[in-house]
């Protein structure tokens, strides 16, 4: 099946976005970084505006359509939210999220402090959304889904571009997997050229059950990361970018998340949260293990982490 995009699609939507975000360091590590016996390609995209990769997807969404004037609605377990709030500011729309109870306090601030209305209601991701297309229906708000969305997919794909334009010679790349989005823009972006494997909690897993499964298909969602990477469901379009192009998906358990996230606070002082960790936790529980010389990228996707949080899990 043909997918509406594409590497040049992907190309057209870096060019309309690269004024509004940020083209995040990579950083090169040599063997024996985090204890692990090869170099790694680290890409940090928790230092794109609003603190994760979600303002890729928001600004391709919102620089290819004419917005209504009720302004723009989005369900979000924070970063999406966060990053559509920015989006909009920057673009002088009116802006209201829908965010689960379970989200994280820094994370409903942050949409507050773009200047978003922020509506916490639902005990997870799925009930915000539902929240959020009824407010939709009746306000005529513009919905920028979190992940289901061919344009909120083009716009992540970016990261890709841009990554691979910084790292030479990727062999694997290795993305946290959540409602899916951003890997399925990677992987539209890669292609076969660069095997893409996607990195999910063990209680948190929607994109490795779709593909098990040959469909979408709900999951129940506990863990540790389920504020970042919860979606219940990973949508049609997700699920038809992965099932061709993603290599295959590794489950971690929530030690391990949390383990990548002091790894990452005691060796570099990065504060990621634990979806942006997930990542890494791969490599460190050996969920993948690498061949011999393969060249390895890691996506650090997001570092909305509350503080107190961090102490309490990096010590």
């Amino acid at each position: 099946m043909k997918l509406p995009v594409s590497r040049s699609s992907i190309r057209a939507a870096y060019r309309r976005i690269e004024p509004h975000i940020r083209r995040t360091p990579v950083i090169e590590l040599p063997t024996g970084a985090f204890g692990i016996a090869r170099p790694l390609s680290l890409k940090l995209e928790l230092f794109q505006h609003a603190g994760s990769f979600k303002p890729r997807g928001a600004f391709n969404t919102l620089t290819s359509i004419k917005p209504p004037k009720a302004g723009v609605a989005a369900a979000s377990g924070g970063n999406h939210g966060a990053a559509v709030a920015y989006a909009a500011r920057a673009m002088k729309l009116k802006a209201r999220i829908f965010v689960p109870e379970i989200s994280s306090p820094a994370k409903i601030a942050k949409i507050r402090e773009f200047g978003a209305d922020a509506v916490v209601q639902g005990a997870r991701y799925n009930d915000a959304l539902a929240l959020c297309e009824a407010y939709q229906l009746e306000s005529g708000a513009y919905g920028i889904h979190a992940f289901d969305a061919w344009p909120t997919i083009e716009g992540q794909g970016t990261l890709g571009l841009e990554w691979e334009s910084q790292s030479k010679g990727l062999d694997t790349v290795l993305i946290a997997a959540g409602g899916g989005g951003l890997i399925s823009g990677a992987a539209l972006w890669f292609g076969k050229r660069v095997k893409v494997v996607g990195v999910e909690p063990e209680g948190s897993k929607a994109l490795h059950a779709a593909l098990t499964a040959g469909k979408p298909v709900d999951v129940t969602v506990e863990s540790v990361a389920a504020d970042s990477l919860g979606a219940r469901n990973v949508g049609d379009k997700v699920y038809a970018a992965c099932a061709a192009n993603v290599e295959k998906v590794v489950l971690v358990p929530d030690d391990a998340i949390r383990l990548a996230m002091r790894k990452l606070w005691s060796d570099m002082r990065i504060a990621a949260e634990p979806g942006g960790a997930t990542a890494l936790a791969a490599l460190l529980s050996g969920a993948y293990k690498p061949a011999k010389g393969e060249r390895v990228g890691v996506l650090v996707c997001g570092g909305n982490v509350d503080l107190t949080k961090l102490a309490e899990i990096a010590g």
